[in-house]
């Protein structure tokens, strides 16, 4: 039985986001006790997550708090046979604060067994915005 390599899993998850299906993604690519790494807590959302119904969560949080008038994933950018980096740019409005802002963010993937078993994404913030990177 052939495993799924990270070049592989990572053309696929760029189509889904691509093609606007990022829960797809999630349902089709990541394993269920998958771990998700942001650079800090936002709100009531600790920074690290495990599980797929926690990254279900976070995923249909993000989109009930912002209006996505596009999105690009570009990669798959492989590091040998286990990860891969995706560069993502987005203009979104944050619906709570109705501000409308471009954003780019890095996330690397860990694959194991055909499977995405962690994400952990990189972008910059303003001072403050952090304060458990500080």
């Amino acid at each position: 039985m052939s495993t799924a390599t990270a070049q592989s899993i990572g053309e696929q998850l760029v189509q889904f986001c691509n093609d606007g299906n990022g829960m797809e993604a999630i349902n089709t690519l990541y394993s269920p006790d998958i771990v998700s790494i942001e650079p800090c807590a936002m709100g009531d959302m600790p920074a690290r997550q495990e599980g797929i119904d926690a990254i279900r969560g976070k995923n249909q949080w993000w989109y009930e708090n912002h209006e996505v008038h596009s999105g690009e994933a570009k990669g798959p950018f492989p590091h040998g046979e286990e990860r891969f980096a995706v560069l993502f740019s987005f203009d979104v409005t944050n619906k709570p604060m109705n501000q409308r802002m471009q954003m780019e963010e890095v996330a690397l993937y860990t694959v194991k067994d055909g499977k995405i078993v962690q994400e952990e994404f990189f972008y910059s913030m303003e001072p403050g915005d952090c304060p458990s990177a500080e």
